[in-house]
This record gives structure tokens, sequence and C-alpha cells, in this order.
């Protein structure tokens, strides 16, 4: 991957935890700006996956800010409510746009009440223009974010060259921990060019709530966002991107094979590795499903097959022929 010469990747201020806690406490904050609950359609409905038990976890880990972005439902909020003080509202919409993008976009959008988010999810879907949705977060005042810009959807045909267009009319773009590195420098030069700030998340589906996340000054939701949007943050990450991953894996393992078997098959869960969906469809067949003992050397041994990196690898060299694409755009 070649990157160009003149963009200072040094300027997006990626630092450790340790270096964090200098700024921690001095009108300093952190939060994790993409997180799901098992209120998203693809998050198991274990226990540890309820909004109230991961909001208490957001808060034994320090976050100051917690919001949760579950797919395209605000039901943690229902269930949490709408106006509290140790949480901030949030959602991941999606918004499809034939015309001027191609593919799926994915859109962070935060600090709205109960009847603004039926306004734009329902503008979402009948308009399905993503400048609509961007004015209406504009005239609202609702910060905002592009996710995971050179992530795309099951069964959509990329549009890269639509990205950095799209990208110009965010004031934030995502580092996102569940992506590819590469896919995650390209989404810095994007930033870096246009001017926009950058915010560190984990997209966990697992409860891995605040293990990366973003420190700005600002004691509400809107000061922190305001001074990611200026460039005035740090995200903060302290193992690479495919332990990360790897990690996310282990704790989908175990999350699903802690499920009873019936509600596993209804739910359908996928991590988006298809070898390794495979793998795992064998593991829990009919056969080997019937016995307790031998579900658990199921997982056991699916948990050894991820521990190892060996999906993340096969996943990241199966995305290199787009990677290659994506970086000849950005180039040129």
């Amino acid at each position: 991957m070649i990157l160009p010469h003149r963009i200072d990747l040094n300027k997006q201020k990626i630092i450790s935890s340790e270096k964090a806690v200098e700024l921690l406490g001095n009108g300093w904050h952190k939060a994790d700006l993409h997180v799901h609950t098992c209120c998203s359609y693809d998050v198991p409905p274990t226990e540890s996956m309820r909004p109230e038990n991961l909001l208490q976890k957001g808060k034994d880990n320090s976050l100051d800010f917690v919001t949760f972005t579950d797919h395209d439902t605000v039901k943690a909020y229902d269930i949490l409510g709408w106006k509290r003080d140790d949480l901030t509202t949030g959602v991941e919409l999606s918004v499809s746009d034939p015309v001027n993008v191609g593919h799926t976009v994915h859109i962070n959008v935060f600090g709205f009440d109960r009847q603004q988010y039926m306004e734009f999810s329902n503008l979402a879907k009948k308009e399905c223009n993503i400048y609509s949705i961007i004015d209406y977060f504009r005239s609202n005042d609702l910060p905002y974010i592009y996710n995971h810009p050179f992530w795309f959807q099951v069964g959509d045909r990329p549009n890269i060259f639509a990205i950095p267009e799209i990208a110009r009319h965010f004031p934030v773009i995502e580092y996102n921990m569940q992506d590819l590195k590469q896919k995650n420098l390209f989404a810095m030069i994007l930033a870096q060019r246009y001017g926009k700030g950058m915010a560190i998340t984990t997209d966990s589906h697992t409860g891995s709530i605040g293990n990366v996340y973003t420190v700005a000054e600002g004691d509400t939701f809107h000061e922190y966002f305001s001074n990611i949007c200026k460039g005035r943050s740090y995200m903060v990450v302290d193992q690479p991107i495919w332990k990360h991953i790897t990690g996310e894996l282990n704790a989908w393992i175990e999350l699903v094979f802690s499920m009873r078997r019936d509600i596993r098959e209804e739910m359908g869960f996928t991590t988006g590795m298809g070898a390794f969906d495979r793998l795992v469809s064998i593991m829990e067949s009919d056969i080997l499903g019937r016995s307790p003992l031998v579900n658990n050397a199921a997982k056991e041994f699916i948990k050894h097959i991820s521990g190892s990196g060996l999906p993340v690898l096969l996943y990241m060299v199966s995305k290199q022929p787009q990677v290659s694409k994506i970086g000849r755009m950005i180039n040129g």
C-alpha cells in the first residue's frame, strides 16, 4: 500500500492509555462512540449484552459519556429512559442511497430525542438521499459521524469513488477497530485531506465497551464532540487491530455458545468471515450440538482457531484486492 507523501498520518494523534491518563481529569473526557447492545439484530441476546449491564460496564471503565448505537433501533433508550444525565442517545442509521452513493452508508448520530429519531429515520426510508439526512442533522444541531467509510455491507456493490465526496459532508470520520488497518489509514487520509475530526471506536457487538476511546475537552457531550470536529482530540488504543478483532471473535464465540441452540439457529449470527462462519456452523451442527460436553469442546476448539489469528489473517488476505483498488483511488 502506497500512501501519498503529502499526507502526515502523525497529525491524527493516536496515543496510548498511559499517555491519556495525563489528560483525563484535567478537563478532558473520554467516550467510545460506537457500541451495540442486544437490541441490535446481530448481537446475541445474552444477559451481559443488555443495555443496563453495558451502561454499568461503561461507567466501570470510567467513560465520561456513554452512548449506544444499535442498528436502526432505539430500543435501548426505551429500556433505560430517554432523559438521563448518565446516557447520551445514539443510533447507527443505515442509509441506502442508490443515486448519490450506490451502497449502504452507516451513520452514527447522537443527542436526539424520540421525535427527532422518528423524523430522520422516516426521512432515510422515504427519500433514500444521504444529503437530505445530513441537512436534517445540521439543521437540528445533531452530532454525526461517517462510520467505517470503506466497510461495505454484504450484497452491496461498493462505489468507492463516491466515498471522498460523501466524507466532505461529515464533521467526523470513524477509525473503526473492527475494520482492517489499511482501510482505517485511508479513512485517516480522507480526514486530513478535508480537515475532518476522527474518533476511534470499538464498534463492539460483544460488550467490549471502552477498550478504545477518544479523548477531548468538554463538560457536555456537545462540547466534547465539537472539539473532536476541530481536531482537538486524541484516539486512544493499546493494541493492534488484529488483536482487537481476535478478542472480539473469541467473545462472540462465548456469547453465541452460551445461548440455547434454538435461539442461536433462529438468529443466524455471522462474523462476516465466510470460512470462519462455516466452521462455526459445522461445529454446532445437530450431531455435535446434542451433548453439552461436546458443545463445550466444540466451543474451545473454535476459540483455539480464532485465537491463533488465522481467521483474521485469511480475512485480511481476502480483502487485499479491494484494499488495492481503494488505494489506487485515494492516491489518484
